[in-house]
């Protein structure tokens, strides 16, 4: 065996386990958005977050794999190019990865970007819309953007820009997708029973298990190691400065954020601190290999500020119900991150991107970035928009008064996500909207 195949075989194995690290972050997804909803509806949030993995293989491995990576990778080729809708060996590889192995990886990716939205429509939405949304995003929304970037498309090559828009592992590409879809899903839906008063004020309703939350943020960290490192696609020299980038920016992240919120309201608030580190995670996701790590606390901090005013922005201004926070953590920051690759990148890296604006590269990589960021919301605002309109006019979107009011599990799914006796809860038991509180009352 050549010093050639080991490097193969290590790349491989490499990014097979940064694949599985990503597919964990769905576990992490799921206990973020339970714990900071009500436990009458924690069986629905699991099976949603079940469903965007599994509804989104499918949809993935039939179509969408194709449309990301079908055909030559010169942005010439046909969406499906020659091996037709499914996966086959040799429809695609890159650099020493097997077909397999890096298809795996994609697919993890897809699934993020599909179960960032659950989060925003948590509690009041029906299990069959939002399963026919699931597959949709991951069959051909999400594959689309990445056909652009990651697909050698049009965003890569920097068609009609300065230079080629850059997104490492995804803040636009996956996060943002997922955010923006976020917000026409949330707003497609209304808000939740009781969520704003005859004044029109938001009042809070608080979920129900704060620990689920930030352990759901420490997965996601630990998964993040998957989703950063493993973008390099190789088990190179690279992957410890990107791990590092990853950390310092989700760590800053975190604090920035409770010091926000403490200087706001006098406390320093878990759950909008857990929604800080992931903001961090996310505004980073982008330039993490081609940013310093004083860069990188750069963007993580301002990132976690950022979160914090625009939980508030949606959640008052906009009056569009978001229980998770996923259009701010993700859509936002995202869009944020993916701009600061414009502002931060510390070098030239040919092929790739430019360096930023406050390093000396002037702002063609800084108006790529804009340019890409624009395009991708409004792809996915377009496609998300008809999609749940469509839904909403046929099988309809929400499910009924009572039902919410009871919760989704034992109505959607026959029986309640926990057993008789938590928290003096008893199955079959209704429950009414006294866990809403007004701002007053917090």
């Amino acid at each position: 065996m050549t010093i050639e195949d080991v490097q193969a075989n290590l790349d491989n194995v490499w990014i097979l386990m940064a694949a599985v690290l990503v597919i964990f972050m769905q576990a992490g997804f799921a206990l973020v958005e339970a714990g900071l909803t009500r436990a009458k509806s924690v069986a629905n949030i699991f099976m949603k977050n079940l469903m965007d993995f599994c509804a989104g293989a499918v949809a993935f491995f039939a179509v969408g794999f194709a449309i990301a990576y079908g055909g030559s990778l010169d942005g010439a080729g046909a969406f499906f190019g020659a091996d037709g809708f499914f996966l086959r060996d040799g429809a695609f590889t890159y650099g020493t990865l097997t077909v397999p192995v890096f298809f795996m990886f994609q697919v993890a990716f897809a699934a993020t970007a599909a179960t960032i939205v659950s989060g925003a429509m948590a509690e009041r939405t029906k299990f069959k819309s939002y399963f026919i949304y699931s597959f949709f995003i991951s069959l051909i929304i999400y594959p689309v953007v990445v056909r652009w970037q990651w697909g050698g498309g049009w965003l890569y090559q920097g068609k009609g820009m300065p230079t080629g828009f850059h997104d490492f592992a995804g803040s636009s590409v996956v996060h943002m997708v997922g955010g923006v879809a976020a917000f026409w899903g949330a707003r497609a839906l209304g808000p939740r029973i009781g969520k704003y008063g005859p004044d029109g004020k938001p009042r809070a309703i608080l979920g129900h298990n704060i620990p689920f939350a930030i352990l759901g943020c420490f997965i996601l960290l630990v998964g993040w190691y998957g989703f950063n490192p493993g973008s390099e696609l190789a088990a190179d020299a690279a992957i410890g400065g990107i791990a590092l980038t990853t950390t310092l920016a989700a760590a800053m992240g975190a604090l920035t954020s409770m010091v926000t919120v403490w200087l706001q309201s006098g406390k320093p608030d878990v759950a909008m601190t857990g929604n800080g580190l992931l903001a961090g995670l996310v505004a980073v996701t982008a330039g993490t290999a081609a940013v310093t790590p004083i860069g990188s606390m750069i963007i993580g901090g301002m990132a976690g500020v950022i979160v914090v005013f625009a939980v508030e922005f949606f959640d008052r201004v906009v009056k569009v119900d978001d229980p998770v926070g996923a259009i701010s953590v993700h859509g936002v920051c995202g869009a944020f991150g993916t701009i600061c690759v414009g502002l931060f990148a510390a070098e030239d890296a040919e092929g790739f991107w430019k360096a930023g604006l406050f390093y000396g590269g002037g702002a063609d990589q800084l108006i790529a970035q804009i340019m890409g960021v624009i395009a991708i919301a409004a792809w996915v605002s377009v496609t998300a928009f008809i999609l749940f309109a469509v839904i909403k006019a046929t099988v309809g979107l929400r499910v009924p008064a009572e039902e919410e009011m009871a919760g989704l599990d034992v109505a959607e799914h026959g029986a309640p996500g926990y057993g008789e006796g938590f928290g003096g809860f008893s199955p079959g038991t209704p429950f009414s909207s006294t866990m809403v509180l007004s701002d007053s009352e917090r």
